[in-house]
């Protein structure tokens, strides 16, 4: 079998990991504090919260991986302490206390890179466990998950949610965040004027649109150049990408079969090209089509919330996973597939993946099948959540890079980040 080329990057995910871990330390204090007090301690679990617990304890290999990955934790530094330096959360109990605590919340803003992952704060060491590995690659365990997150995104989406969309110091337009979303009224579709600046929910704020003409987009006509189709950093760009592959190995190779989950259209994908890009927490969440054509297939496949790759495992865990797993949650997480017919027949089927990266994860296509698409016109969105994408070309797609395409550029929506020359035939 013959390797695919690419380079594969650890750094932190913007805006999804933790820069400052003082403050996240004192966030998990208040929660635990929270949960803990006197008066809560005994307090009732949401009916959710509760179905996950009798789910654990009633299942004997659950109830046992559910000790396990709390007890394969060292107790050791700097082991004994979560990634944010608060004691470990050593049972699950107390996770399950947390959890009740978090889907009943609206996530405030932090002056920190987890804003986006709370529960990771939660499961972070217990993930990088060989019985953590094995409980999150369940599919029962991850509908336990699923179950949870359906509540909290009816929070989410609920009016009830918009307490944090003020001008207060942790307030998504208070000067903190204001210093790290510069110019929001004039990028965003907003009513400054309006309580909570027109957003009805949480989640409402989140998948936010552009303002017209913030992103023009590129080459409209020009059906040999690909534009990127969402506000990223690229991750890393990929050739000769193979049907199946160890993509639990340390390098991550893309393993087309599970990336599209067995779809009949894989094998055209077999020998191609890969670009990976991730979106950041503060910025946009939408997708939208690097190509004029139209929607021939659209696939919603289930998947993980909280499996890394066993090689960001202990003894040197991701410190937030599952952000150095990008290209194995290619194959495991909840994704989204919509395949594209371009215009272009130098670049004929291609495929856009939306995945999720832990909490909600909720990914929603918007468009159908024989839809016709131009570039620019709306795929879908990631719901709260972390989040990556990619492109997948046929290997007779010729694609060669924008000269600002590269791991770890900024990418606006609507650019151009490669142009497709025509095809050459064997004579």
């Amino acid at each position: 079998m013959s390797k695919q080329s690419g380079t594969i990057v650890k750094h932190r995910i913007g805006g999804w990991l933790p820069r400052n871990h003082d403050v996240l330390k004192q966030w998990l204090d208040k929660k635990i504090a929270y949960v803990e007090h006197p008066v809560r301690r005994d307090a009732a679990l949401a009916p959710v919260i509760q179905d996950f617990q009798n789910f654990i304890e009633h299942d004997p290999t659950v109830y046992m991986g559910f000790h396990q990955m709390f007890e394969q934790v060292p107790t050791k530094p700097p082991y004994d302490n979560d990634p944010t330096g608060q004691p470990q959360v050593r049972d699950y109990l107390l996770m399950l206390k947390l959890f009740n605590n978090i889907i009943a919340t609206a996530p405030a803003f932090e002056q920190n890179d987890l804003v986006g992952f709370p529960i990771n704060a939660i499961l972070d060491w217990p993930m990088g466990t060989t019985a953590g590995m094995a409980m999150f690659m369940r599919p029962d365990v991850d509908q336990q998950f699923k179950n949870m997150f359906d509540v909290w995104t009816t929070f989410l989406t609920s009016s009830d949610s918009c307490y944090v969309l003020d001008d207060s110091e942790t307030g998504w337009f208070g000067p903190p965040a204001s210093q790290a979303m510069p110019d929001f009224t004039q990028t965003y579709v907003c009513d400054p004027t309006a309580q909570y600046y027109g957003y009805k929910s949480w989640d409402d704020f989140f998948t936010r649109l552009f303002q017209p003409g913030v992103r023009p987009i590129a080459a409209p006509n020009d059906d040999s150049i690909v534009n990127s189709a969402c506000e990223s950093t690229v991750y890393r760009l990929a050739s000769n990408v193979q049907l199946t592959d160890s993509f639990w190995l340390k390098e991550q190779p893309y393993s087309l079969a599970h990336m599209l989950n067995y779809d009949d259209y894989t094998s055209q994908f077999v020998g191609g090209t890969v670009y990976q890009a991730f979106l950041a927490a503060t910025k946009y969440h939408r997708w939208h089509s690097p190509v004029n054509g139209t929607i021939v297939r659209t696939v919603m496949v289930p998947g993980t919330y909280y499996a890394e790759s066993p090689e960001e495992g202990f003894p040197n865990p991701d410190v937030a996973g599952p952000n150095l797993s990008q290209g194995f949650i290619t194959a495991t997480a909840a994704r989204a597939l919509i395949f594209i017919q371009a215009n272009n027949p130098d670049i004929g089927l291609m495929c856009f993946i939306g995945v999720g990266m832990a909490e909600v994860s909720t990914c929603e296509i918007t468009v159908k099948v024989n839809d016709t698409v131009k570039k620019g016109d709306q795929l879908g969105m990631f719901h709260f959540g972390g989040s990556t994408h990619c492109l997948l070309f046929r290997p007779q797609t010729q694609v060669t890079y924008a000269d600002n395409i590269a791991v770890e550029a900024d990418v606006q929506l609507n650019s151009v980040i490669a142009q497709v020359s025509a095809a050459t035939t064997s004579t």
